[in-house]
């Protein structure tokens, strides 16, 4: 907490957010009631200006904030002991697979994996709730978009994170993601391979196709499979990504014409999708094989996301039909 007027200023990853987001990201001890009364008496201003707690803040903005009171060690102590406690329930609520050197869960559409500007729950901060008598926490070795669910591996060892990363590094590991998707792909299987370079825009990070020799895109490829249809407007595929890009299936989609429902970046206009689909990305990280540090295969898959069950239910997709490994392309 601050004991002096203080004069911070927005910056661009922050544009956008509410200002009672912004003082809880800063300074997240302080109570919402106790800043109501700072905005209410005018003590918290925005460019000079008095300001609500649910105004929207921009890039270059000052914000004037005012003295504020020190918390109490011993309420902060308890508030973040109880925090921990529900974040490891949470989490070991989500484990589909645990040894001593692996965890893997089942992350939720919506959790963000690690933080950022205005994200302040996410899964590399919950760890720490489950760290050992040595203080060890276990660690992220690869990644999810916040919107797609599915199954995610941590280390839960130094050793087992140096491991872990080797393999994804040289893609050992086999990773099946299923989608539904805008119309139907033509030819029905097939192989996507872009160069993608990532990009800030206003509506946040995204990537767009590059060309060959640009300085800097990456290539990227995925290899794809259409697994049932809805009559011409909706397609179940799945996706084996071989590179792991950001945004890679959300980009490769959308560039043949066929983006994942639910998309808000790569995403047009879907028309002849039924008005019941939940407006959901309906991305899953299903399934995933690779070598164990120990030896042997770590094999995990997850069940889908309530929204996209109901989405198959709606669309009479049968997912015991289907075996996301060994129907899927090869490369």
């Amino acid at each position: 907490m601050s004991s002096s007027v203080e004069t911070r200023t927005v910056n661009r990853d922050e544009d956008g957010m509410r200002l009672d987001r912004w003082f809880k990201t800063h300074f997240p001890d302080l109570a919402f009631g106790h800043l109501q009364k700072l905005l209410r008496s005018g003590q918290v201003r925005v460019d000079g200006g008095r300001a609500k707690t649910n105004d929207r803040i921009a890039n270059g903005q000052q914000i004037r904030v005012p003295p504020l009171p020190a918390a109490d060690p011993a309420q902060v102590e308890a508030k973040r002991a109880a925090r921990s406690d529900k974040d490891a329930e949470y989490i070991r609520s989500l484990i589909l697979h645990e040894d001593r050197d692996i965890l893997v869960i089942n992350k939720p559409h919506g959790l963000a994996v690690q933080g950022g500007s205005g994200t302040e729950r996410h899964v590399d901060g919950m760890l720490a709730a489950l760290a050992g008598p040595d203080g060890e926490k276990p660690r992220l070795v690869h990644r999810l978009d916040r919107d797609t669910s599915g199954v995610l591996v941590l280390a839960k060892t130094r050793k087992a994170a140096s491991d872990l990363s080797a393999i994804f590094r040289t893609r050992s590991a086999r990773k099946i993601y299923w989608a539904l998707v805008k119309g139907i792909p033509s030819p029905k299987q097939g192989r996507i391979s872009l160069f993608l370079s990532k990009q800030l825009g206003i509506d946040g990070e995204k990537v767009r196709v590059m060309q060959h020799g640009d300085e800097e895109a990456v290539h990227s490829i995925t290899y794809y499979s259409l697994v049932d249809r809805a009559a011409n407007a909706v397609g179940w595929l799945s996706l084996k990504p071989v590179t792991g890009r950001t945004h890679q299936l959300r980009a490769h989609t959308a560039h043949i014409g066929h983006p994942i429902i639910g998309d808000p970046k790569y995403g047009a206009e879907v028309e002849g999708i039924p008005d019941s689909l939940p407006k959901k990305l309906h991305l899953h990280a299903r399934r995933i094989t690779l070598p164990h540090p120990r030896g042997g295969t770590l094999d995990v898959s997850a069940p889908l996301p309530e929204h996209m069950r109901q989405s198959f239910e709606i669309l009479g997709f049968d997912t015991s039909a289907y075996d996301p490994i060994v129907d899927a392309p090869e490369d």
